[in-house]
Formats: C-alpha cells, structure tokens, sequence
C-alpha cells in the first residue's frame, strides 16, 4: 500500500542544519515534515562531533576568521560564503543556539564562555560543551522541537530518490521544462510502505558519506545519500574529490574508529613515535601538532610507512595533567578506557579516518540548488565555505549559517500550491521480486570501503584511481541492475547510493591532477 502526504517543507535529516532550517520554518507557521533514517535525532553526524562550534575570541574580528578559513582551504573557498559564515556566523550561534535553543556551552567561573584554541586558528574562539560539543546541540535542538505542532518527524524512513516532474511527472512532456523537485519517495522501513511524499519545497540535510571508507569517524549511514540522490535528479555536485581525513582516531583493529577531538592537541598533547618522541615538527616546523588536518594525516600517514606500524600513538599524559584530562575530555577518557587505554597515563594509538565531506550539492548563499525547490545545507552541500580543506569548528556554524538563510528565502518565496498537480505524480512502482540478502549487500559495501580506502584514500596516484573506476563501474552495473528487479529495503537503498557516491568522489580525484588541500595527488 502506497501513501501520499503532502507538506510545506520536506526535510530530508534532523542534524544541526536540516535541525535549524525545521525549527525557523515552524516557527514561522509553515508545516514542517522531517524524514530520518534513525529511531532519532542522536544517530546523525552532529551528535558525534565532539570539538567545538566556531564564535568570537578575543581581539578576534571577521576578517581574521575569514584569513584563518581561506588559509585551511588552500585558498579555494568561496569568498561571498567565507564573508557571509565570518559576518553572519558568530551572531547566529549567540541568537539561535545560546538564547533561542539553549545549549549549555562550558563557561568560566565568571560566567563567560569558555574558549579555546583549535588547529589553523590565530586565536581561541571555539565554544565547546565539554568533549561532547555536539551531542549537546542535537539534544537542545531534539527538546526544542518535540511536541511542536508544525512539525511531523517520520523516524526510520529511507528517502529512495528525489520526486523531479521531468523524471516521474505522468505528463512526459514535463522533460522539458527546467528541473525542478516536489518532495521525495520515502520508504517506512518498519512497514516497508513506500510514501510519495509531495512538497512545496525540499531540504537535502542527510550529512556525510564517511561510511564509503574502510575507516571513518561518521554513523554508520553515512554513506552519501543525499549527494547520490541529488546527482541521479540532476542537481551540480562540485568539488567531491575532496575528502578530509581526520589525524586522531583510536586504533583498534576490531572497533569502530571513535574519533579524538583536535582539541587535545590544542591542549597540548603531541603525535609521538613508540619511543614518546614527537614527530610533527619534521613535517611542519611552524604549526607542529596543529597544522591543518589534511598535512597532519598525511604526515602520520608517512610514519605509519617509515615504521611498517598500523598507527602511530598520541601522548597526553606528559604534557596535560591527568586531573585535567578527565575534566576537559570525560567522553573521550571514558571511550579510551573501553578500547583498553587510559588516555590520561598511556600512550594511545591513533590513525586517521575519513571525516568531513568537503564537497557536495552545489548551493548559493541561500542554500539552493541548481534544482528549483531543491535545497541543501550542512556536509551533503558545498557552499564554498571550506574550499579543498575545512577549518577545524566551521562545519555546525556552516549548518547554522545556511538553515536560518534558507529558512528566510523558502519563507519569502513559498507558492501557495504545489507547482504540479499532486495527481500528476504518480504512486511508487513495486515491481516485487526476491528480497536482498543481507551477507551479499554486506559483502558489496565491504568491497567499496576497501577500494576508496586503499585507491582514493589519504594518498592518490593515476594507477590507483584508474583501478578505482574500473571496478566500482562494474560493481554499480551489477548493483542496479539488481536494484531493478529487487525488493526495495533500506539496505539496498544505502549500497546503491553508496557504490553512486563512491564513483562520483573517485572521478573528480580522477579529474584533479593538482594537489591541494585534503586531495593528494602522488
């Protein structure tokens, strides 16, 4: 049985973008409906960021913030969104997230905030919550939306594809009129009913694509969703080769990669060899331990070469008090001692893992599209704001930036009908067929996270990515033709975006033959 809702907004995630534009757009008495993969709120990639949001320091100014982006991101980023995150960015995240949502940032003993100091920062002007920074946005944001009468959020559902009226429309003629999006296919994943969910307009929130790698700090559905289902209607998608990898992940050959915060490096806490020797100053004499991301990975993905070992080691314990390593990073302690390791007396071992998205949809400062009433903010977006690296902090002020701004145009813009008849698009297709076995999806994922890890990863070179493609073609083929003639499930819906995501990164590695910030090229 096929449903059909219709809305004002459909937001496709519930993370602190897809989160913000919900809570304005409501707020301003439109009708809000939010699709999520999870049971809730807590499974999206803003309650796992753990180091801080971006505000104002001392002697601290726009331009100096915009310096230290522009700086981080090889001098890639789009000057109108660096201006506009620098300008607009730390007075959002006073009036939405201090005095609107309430979130409790640490603060002084005299009450002011907390700040500290982040790597490619000139001063300290990140506000924190602890080591659990975002975990602390995404509850705020989850009791400040609960209950609100403009707002239906519909757990476990799985957006299938963007409804376009060129691709779906029962009038054909409609192909040749420009793009345009009217909401989403959405699959109840409980009952395995497909909803044709109709909007006025549509927010792709959906987050990163980390889980495309071997080793990653993301969900574990991120797997870029919204950048395959946005590339499949059409949408731009720019700068998708470039791929931060975060330096400091827990080691563990059997666990999931938790990530450790480059705030303890900004405490003080140095890379070191097996011996305790420091290494980063070889590599970069000027910032050392924090250098920008994309070196840092690279540098102890250079150690891990020289010494034939699976991963280098973090030494807190000699240069932060053990007092204060509990304090200022609980989870992070606690989290250690759970893979074996007490952070605040041990050497700890630490790899880099696939960590933001840099890339993604392409989108104005309004957050549109190139699909008309089509949006997008937070990782599944590129703004311009981060270039081919992200500045450590930018990426929740970057959600809260763009979902207010988009907020404001779909407020001043929304039409009064659907722009297409809701009989028009018609209800999802079930062609049936043998459910997909769950060892093979399994199996097929596990290919795709070993290739991108091992050809499209920290280090690139021609050989590589040329295997890189061959095989992922040939596993897409094979993955939709399956898709075909399937089932529909949620697994099956994840591995196709997936393998989608996977080649579209690996082609535009393919096609930079220039190094630049985190795309490496050897």
């Amino acid at each position: 049985m096929t449903e059909k809702i219709e809305t004002d907004v459909l937001i496709i995630g519930a993370g602190v973008a897809g989160a913000t534009a919900a809570m304005e757009l409501a707020d301003a008495g439109l009708h809000v409906t939010v699709a999520m993969l999870g049971r809730d709120s807590t499974e999206t990639s803003t309650y796992w960021a753990q180091g801080g949001i971006v505000f104002k320091g001392e002697d601290d100014s726009p331009e100096l913030l915009a310096k230290d982006i522009r700086h981080a991101g090889a001098g890639h980023c789009s000057p109108v969104a660096v201006q506009l995150i620098s300008e607009e960015g730390p007075r959002l995240l006073e009036e939405l997230l201090i005095e609107k949502v309430k979130v409790a940032f640490d603060r002084n003993e005299d009450g002011t905030l907390s700040l500290v100091k982040e790597g490619s920062h000139s001063v300290a002007r990140i506000v924190h919550a602890a080591d659990a920074t975002g975990k602390a946005v995404q509850l705020a944001f989850k009791g400040r939306l609960a209950g609100h009468p403009n707002i239906d959020v519909l757990s476990e559902h799985t957006a299938i594809d963007l409804l376009t009226p060129s691709h779906h429309a029962r009038d054909r003629l409609a192909v040749y009129d420009p793009l345009s999006c009217l909401g989403a296919y959405l699959l109840n994943q409980a009952e395995g009913r497909v909803i044709r969910c109709l909007a006025k307009k549509t927010i792709l929130a959906t987050g990163g694509l980390g889980q495309i790698f071997l080793r990653t700090t993301n969900p574990s559905r991120a797997q870029g969703d919204g950048l395959a289902m946005a590339s499949r209607a059409g949408a731009r998608v720019i700068n998708n080769e470039f791929i931060q990898f975060h330096p400091t992940t827990f080691y563990h050959p059997h666990e999931p990669n938790a990530l450790i915060s480059e705030a303890v490096r900004g405490a003080g806490a140095r890379l070191v060899r097996a011996n305790g020797e420091p290494f980063m100053q070889e590599y970069s004499p000027d910032w050392k331990d924090l250098a920008p991301r994309d070196l840092v990975s690279r540098s102890i993905h250079e150690e891990m070469l020289k010494t034939d070992m699976p991963h280098v080691y973090l030494d807190l314990h000699s240069y932060i008090d053990a007092d204060r390593i509990k304090e200022k990073f609980p989870n992070i302690y606690r989290v250690g001692l759970e893979y074996g390791f007490d952070i605040s007396t041990e050497l700890v071992p630490v790899v880099p893992a696939a960590h933001y998205f840099c890339g993604g949809v392409w989108v104005d400062s309004w957050g549109r599209t190139t699909i008309a009433d089509l949006y997008a903010m937070g990782e599944v977006s590129c703004t311009g704001v981060h270039g081919a690296n992200r500045l450590a902090s930018t990426s929740l002020l970057e959600g809260i930036v763009w979902g207010k701004r988009a907020a404001d145009h779909i407020r001043e813009t929304l039409p009064a009908h659907l722009p297409v008849p809701a009989q028009d698009i018609p209800p999802w297709k079930d062609y049936g067929g043998e459910t997909p076995d769950p060892a093979l999806i399994t199996q097929d994922l596990s290919s795709i996270k070993h290739i991108m890890w091992n050809y499209v990863g920290l280090v690139r070179t021609t050989h590589r990515l040329s295997r890189a493609i061959r095989e992922l073609r040939a596993l897409e083929t094979e993955i939709e033709r399956f898709y075909r003639v399937a089932e529909i499930t949620d697994g099956l819906i994840g591995l196709r975006n997936a393998v989608r995501t996977a080649t579209i990164v690996t082609m535009a590695a393919w096609e930079n033959k220039e190094s630049m910030g985190c795309h490496y090229r050897q």
